[in-house]
């Protein structure tokens, strides 16, 4: 099997997915990111596609960057300034290859995460 990494996104302070929220995919090497691509989640929290398919994947360290103070704010919270969350970085390593999976469960005053299936 062939590895691929996917994501998904729910807005637990509103019970729904967190559709419109961007998304970027880095490659890490020590402290040097290197982008490999930004996407948008759909009407159910997820990307079109796998944020890292099948062809492309490589084993190693990676950054997902999900900005959430720009969906918060798309999404009718009340802007702080400065906001409590805007940038939501998440460092992980994929070490066989496999199906990844990284969720993110967002409020405005906190989010979790972990590898789901």
């Amino acid at each position: 099997m062939t590895g691929y990494l996917t994501t998904h996104v729910l807005d637990t302070a509103r019970g729904q997915p967190a559709a419109g929220l961007t998304i970027e995919l880095f490659r890490m090497q020590g402290e040097t990111r290197t982008h490999i691509r930004t996407l948008t989640t759909n009407a159910d929290g997820r990307t079109d596609g796998p944020i890292l398919p099948k062809e492309e994947f490589a084993l190693g360290n990676y950054e997902l960057v999900f900005h959430a103070g720009a969906y918060l704010e798309a999404s009718g919270m009340p802007p702080n300034t400065p906001r409590f969350l805007d940038l939501v970085p998440i460092r992980f390593g994929m070490a066989e290859p496999a199906h990844y999976h990284v969720p993110l469960l967002l409020s405005p005053f906190g989010y979790s995460t972990y590898r789901g299936s």
